[in-house]
Order: structure tokens, then C-alpha cells, then sequence
């Protein structure tokens, strides 16, 4: 079988009945574009606020806001793959997942407004966990049992 797919291929291979997409790939795919598009959201704030006010310190400042824009691609890539349904997305998304974890522990151990986004970081990652562990994702994902 030849590596690249014709667009033809690629359009009936997933939009036939038989090939399609498990809800928990779904609901996996659509909870880690959320969390990526959220990462770059904030990513973005910090480059308006570099630009529009007077960090103290303009380097600083501007480290974070490029890393966080960085950072925002792995979860955004790994979406796109979960909702192409690629085998390697299982793994950047899963770690995303588990770094969200102590993530939203440490905004509740901070309180007041944070505790409400706190509370959505952990049901997501939570939820997005139990989505790839389960059986009939691995298998939509094409990865099996080992023998």
C-alpha cells in the first residue's frame, strides 16, 4: 500500500459509515483543541500586554508569551490528529493531560477566581484521560494489545 493517500481515498476512507469516529476520539480531539486554544488564548494576552503596556522586565515578558504560544501547539496538533484519528496524538495528548493535573492543583492551592477554572483544567484532563485509555479509542486509533 502506497504511503500518500489520494484526496479521493482520504475523503471516502473517513466519511464511510463503517470508519466513524468513535464519540470518545471526539470528545478527546474537541476537550484538547479547547485546552490548546485556551493555552494560545493566553499566550496572546501576554503579547498584547507586552505590547500595549510596560512589563518591567521586556525580555521576561516577552520569553513568556513566545513559550506560551509554543506551547499551545501540542495540544493543538495532537487535537488535529485524535481527530484524524492518528495513532502518535494518543501520546501528546495524553501528557498534556497529565501535566493539566497538577497544573489545576496548584490554581486551587491559589483560590479565589481560579478555583472555577481550576475545577474545568482538572474534568477535562480527566475526561480526555478516560476518553484514550478506553478500549474502543485505542482501537479507532489502530493501537492494540501487545503479544
Amino acid at each position: 500500500m502506497s504511503e500518500s493517500l489520494t484526496e479521493t481515498e482520504t475523503v471516502t476512507d473517513t466519511e464511510s459509515p463503517g470508519n466513524a469516529r468513535p464519540r470518545r476520539i471526539l470528545a478527546a480531539a474537541v476537550l484538547t483543541g479547547l485546552e490548546g486554544l485556551v493555552v494560545a488564548g493566553f499566550g496572546v494576552v501576554s503579547l498584547v500586554m507586552l505590547v500595549t503596556g510596560k512589563p518591567d522586565d521586556m525580555t521576561q515578558a516577552a520569553t513568556l508569551a513566545v513559550t506560551v504560544l509554543a506551547l499551545s501547539a501540542l495540544p493543538l496538533a495532537a487535537a488535529r490528529g485524535l481527530w484524524l484519528r492518528r495513532r502518535w496524538s494518543r501520546g501528546p495528548s495524553m501528557i498534556v493531560q497529565l501535566i493539566a493535573l497538577p497544573v489545576s492543583w496548584t490554581m486551587v492551592q491559589n483560590g479565589g477566581a481560579l478555583t472555577a477554572a481550576a475545577v474545568a483544567t482538572a474534568v477535562a484532563a480527566v475526561a480526555v484521560l478516560v476518553c484514550l485509555v478506553n478500549p474502543t479509542a485505542t482501537q479507532a486509533l489502530g493501537i492494540g494489545p501487545r503479544n
